[in-house]
C-alpha cells in the first residue's frame, strides 16, 4: 500500500535550500560539531559528579553513559538531516514531524534560553580565565555596581561582564561579514583546542603519571568515598541510590557534551547535506567523546578521587596540571580554556542564528531575521541573538545570606535542561514517526541500528528526565514554564501570519 502523498511543505522541506553559499565541508562540518561541544565543561564538571558518584569506577562510567546516549543521538539525527536538509534544522524536524507548534516552542526555548544562554554562559567563562592573564579582569571590579532590582536580583557591569560582552559582539559581527569568516574562525580555534585537549590528556597520562592516584582510584575502582547526598537520604551506596546519583551528574556531562546538533541549523550552507551532516554528526561525536573520557582517565591517573571533589574551583584539569608543573598549570589551563570557549562561542553564534531564520521564513517571528544580507547570512538574526545574549550577561542573582552574586543565564540554563532533553526525545521518536507517516520519502541515510539505537537513546534520556523531575524539581520544573510561555507568543505569531 502506496504511504500517504507528502504535502508541498513536506516536500519543499526536503529539497535543498538555494538562497544560501555552501561553503560547509564535511572537515568544515565536522569542526563546527567539535567545536560547538567543547567548551569549559570538560575541566570543570568532573569535581561535581565524583562527589556525588563518589568513585573511580562510576565517574568513569558516567562519562560513559553520556557517550553511548551522545552517540546514539547522533546517529539518529542523522536519518532526518539527509531526509530534510534544511537550514533550521531541528526546528524543521519537529515542525514536520509533528506540527509547527512543536517546531516554535523549540525555536522559542532554543532563542530565550538554549543558545543564547550558552553563549553568555561560554562569554563569561572565556573572561574569567581571561582574569587569570589580566588581574584588571574580575568579576569583583565593578564599572557599575550591583543596581539591586528586587531582593533577590540585580543587574552590574564589571570587567568580567564587559570582557564577556565584547567577545559576542566580536563574534556576532564577524559573522555577519560572510560564512567564510566564520568557517575560518571556527576551523582555526577548534584545531588549537582540540590540539590542546590532546596535549592535556597526553602531559597527565604519559608525565603525571602517580602511581599513588593509580593505585587508590583504580585498585579500589568502585568503592565509594567523600560522598555528598543526592538529596535527602539519597547516597549513591545502594543500587538506587547509584542510579540517581548517576543520572543527576549527567546534567554536567551532557551538558558539557551538547550542542552536537547545530549543525543541522547550518544545512543550507553544506555541500552535499545529505552526506556529510550525517558523517560530520558521526565523527564529531565520537571524536569529542573520545577525548572527554581520556581526559578522565588522565585526571584519574595523576590526582587521587579526593583531589578531584575538592578541586579549587571545580577546576580539575588545572588542579592536574598544578600537580605535574607546580606554578605553571593555572596560566597554562587559562590560555587552553580561552581558546576552547572561544571557539564554542562562535560555533554557537554562527549556527543558532540559521534556526531563527528558518521560524521566520515560516512567519513565526520578525521578518526580517528571515532575510539575508549581501554577504548571504541571516545578519539580522545574528544581531538580535547576539543583542539577547548581551542582556543576559548584565542581571544577577543575589543571596542575601551569603551576600553574593549569581548569574541568571545560569539559572536558566539549569532550568532548561529538561525541556532541551524533551526536545532531544521527541526529535528522536520523529524518526519513528516519519518512517510511519512518510515511508516513501528520501532517507540517503538512515539512523545506525534502527530501531534499537534511537530506542535507547529514548529510553535512557527519558530515565534520565524522570529522576530530575523527582529530585531536581527546582531546576527542571521552571524548564517547562519556559518552555510553554512559548504558547501565546506562538499564537500571536500565528494570529499576526493570518493578517
Amino acid at each position: 500500500m502506496a504511504g500517504p502523498v507528502p504535502t508541498p511543505a513536506a516536500q519543499l522541506a526536503t529539497t535543498l535550500d538555494t538562497e544560501f553559499h555552501r561553503g560547509l565541508g564535511l572537515y568544515d562540518s565536522t569542526m563546527l560539531v567539535v567545536g560547538a561541544m567543547i567548551g569549559s565543561g570538560i575541566f570543570i564538571v568532573s569535581a561535581d559528579m565524583a562527589r556525588h558518584i563518589g568513585s573511580p569506577g562510576w565517574l568513569l562510567g558516567a562519562w560513559v553513559l553520556t557517550g553511548v546516549l551522545t552517540i546514539a543521538g547522533a546517529l539518529s539525527y542523522g536519518e532526518l538531516a539527509a531526509m530534510m536538509p534544511r537550514a533550521g534544522g531541528q526546528y524543521v524536524y519537529l515542525r514536520e514531524a509533528y506540527s509547527p507548534l512543536w517546531g516554535f516552542l523549540y525555536g522559542w526555548t532554543l532563542f530565550t534560553v538554549i543558545q543564547t544562554g550558552t553563549v553568555a554562559a561560554v562569554a563569561i567563562a572565556f573572561a574569567r580565565f581571561f582574569g587569570v592573564m589580566v588581574p584588571w579582569i574580575s568579576e569583583s571590579h565593578y564599572l557599575i555596581s550591583p543596581v539591586h532590582l528586587s531582593q533577590g536580583y540585580a543587574v552590574s557591569l564589571s570587567s568580567t561582564q564587559l570582557v564577556g560582552i565584547l567577545v559576542i559582539a566580536l563574534l556576532t559581527w564577524t559573522n555577519t561579514r560572510g560564512l567564510q569568516y566564520g568557517r575560518i574562525i571556527q576551523n582555526t580555534f577548534t584545531s588549537a583546542k582540540t590540539l590542546g585537549l590532546l596535549a592535556l590528556i597526553a602531559i597527565g597520562i604519559f608525565v603525571g603519571w602517580n602511581s599513588g592516584a593509580v593505585s587508590a582510584n583504580f585498585g579500589n575502582l568502585w568503592t565509594p568515598r567523600n560522598l555528598e547526598p543526592v538529596a535527602p537520604g539519597v547516597l549513591a551506596t545502594s543500587l538506587f541510590g547509584l542510579f540517581v546519583a548517576v543520572s543527576v551528574a549527567q546534567t554536567g556531562s551532557l551538558f558539557s557534551a551538547d550542542a552536537w546538533n547545530n549543525i543541522t541549523f547550518t544545512a543550507g550552507e553544506v555541500k552535499d547535506p545529505r552526506r556529510n551532516i550525517p558523517l560530520s554528526l558521526a565523527f564529531g561525536t565520537i571524536i569529542v567523546i573520545t577525548l572527554y573520557l581520556l581526559a578522565n582517565v588522565a585526571y584519574l591517573v595523576v590526582l587521587p578521587l579526593e583531589a578531584i571533589q575538592n578541586a579549587p574551583a571545580d577546576r580539575v584539569a588545572t588542579a592536574m596540571l598544578e600537580r605535574i608543573t607546580p606554578g605553571l598549570g593555572v596560566a597554562a589551563m587559562a590560555v587552553t580554556i580561552m581558546i576552547s570557549t572561544f571557539g564554542c562561542i562562535n560555533g554557537l553564534v554562527l549556527a543558532g542564528a540559521r534556526a531563527y531564520y528558518a521560524m521566520a521564513k515560516d512567519r513565526l517571528f520578525f521578518t526580517a531575521v528571515g532575510r539575508l544580507n549581501a554577504a548571504k547570512v541571516p545578519a539580522a538574526g545574528l544581531v538580535l541573538q547576539g543583542v539577547w545574549a548581551i542582556l543576559l550577561v548584565l542581571p544577577r542573582t543575589y543571596d542575601a545570606n551569603t551576600k553574593t552574586y549569581g548569574n541568571v543565564y545560569g539559572n536558566l540554563l539549569d532550568y532548561v535542561i529538561s525541556a532541551n532533553l524533551i526536545f532531544y526525545i521527541l526529535t528522536i521518536l520523529a524518526v519513528f514517526r516519519l518512517r510511519r507517516t512518510r515511508p516513501n520519502a528520501g532517507r540517503p541515510y538512515k539512523a545506525f541500528g534502527y530501531p534499537v539505537v534511537p530506542a535507547l537513546y529514548i529510553l535512557g534520556a527519558a530515565a534520565i528526565l524522570l529522576v530530575l523531575f523527582v529530585y531536581r524539581p527546582a531546576t527542571t520544573w521552571p524548564g517547562l514554564m519556559i518552555m510553554f510561555l512559548g504558547l501565546p507568543v506562538y499564537y500571536f505569531w500565528k494570529t499576526r501570519k493570518k493578517n
